[in-house]
């Protein structure tokens, strides 16, 4: 061994590990890496099924650009360099249709728990303010790419009280199961939405029309009920609309 090396380190001073641990941090890159792809299959999978939505004219919402810090000037052709900072904001944010806002967090785990500090203090902060505003405003969350659930926020914020824990175990999560049919992922079923500011003219009960769910697509409904324009196939009928119908038969 040279004198001019130092034990522990490499000819140029580096850290030199062992194999053991070479190997190790080798191992730890590359689940972080598979991490990182997962994720971002994960939000694809999110924002293709968004697009579904959108087509259905059920909802628009879009990913939250993420923010970046302009670290020099822009040169003439408009382009400059930036480094993405902290994430301060949820995922996705858009409108149902009725004007109700949406906001939502997207978490991927592969492990059977998923851990309360997976979002940042500005993440829960603005999904509180949304929520207190009236958003409907949940997390999402992929275990494996294999199964997928939609927290409400008052079930996350308060998981410390309801699990005594600051974690959620994979089974603990059923009752907020979402379905994934046919390449969509229903991530918005079940959403209470106002439907009062679109105007309910067919309904001749407008007063009593306050609110509607959102549905999967359903081919049982009742013989007669027809639905307006206004209203996406998505939608369950209010029940003086329902009462209407069946009067009208």
């Amino acid at each position: 061994m040279s004198w001019n090396m130092v034990p522990g380190r490499n000819r140029e001073g580096y850290p030199d590990p062992t194999a053991t641990t070479a190997l190790s941090n080798v191992q730890r890159s590359q689940r972080g890496l598979q991490s990182k792809r997962a994720g971002e299959h994960f939000e694809n999978l999110i924002a293709a099924s968004l697009n579904w939505y959108k087509d259905k004219g059920v909802a628009f919402v879009e990913k939250t650009p993420e923010p970046m810090r302009p670290l020099r000037p822009p040169n003439r052709q408009g382009q400059f360099l930036a480094c993405y900072v902290k994430a301060g904001q949820p995922d996705f944010k858009g409108t149902l249709t009725g004007g109700r806002a949406v906001v939502f967090e997207a978490k991927h785990t592969d492990s059977d728990r998923i851990e309360y500090n997976r979002l940042t203090p500005e993440q829960l902060s603005s999904l509180s303010e949304h929520y207190h505003l009236g958003a409907a405003a949940f997390v999402v969350v992929s275990f494996g790419l294999q199964d997928f659930y939609r927290i409400p926020w008052e079930t996350w914020r308060d998981m410390k009280t309801i699990y005594g824990r600051k974690h959620i175990k994979q089974p603990e999560l059923e009752p907020f199961r979402v379905q994934y049919i046919a390449g969509v992922l229903k991530l918005l079923e079940g959403i209470e939405v106002d439907v009062e500011a679109r105007g309910c003219d067919t309904c001749t009960a407008r007063e009593n029309c306050e609110k509607v769910v959102l549905l999967d697509m359903r081919q049982d409904r009742p013989a007669g009920s027809q639905a307006p324009d206004y209203m996406p196939l998505e939608l369950e009928y209010c029940s003086a609309y329902e009462k209407e119908v069946k009067a009208n038969e």
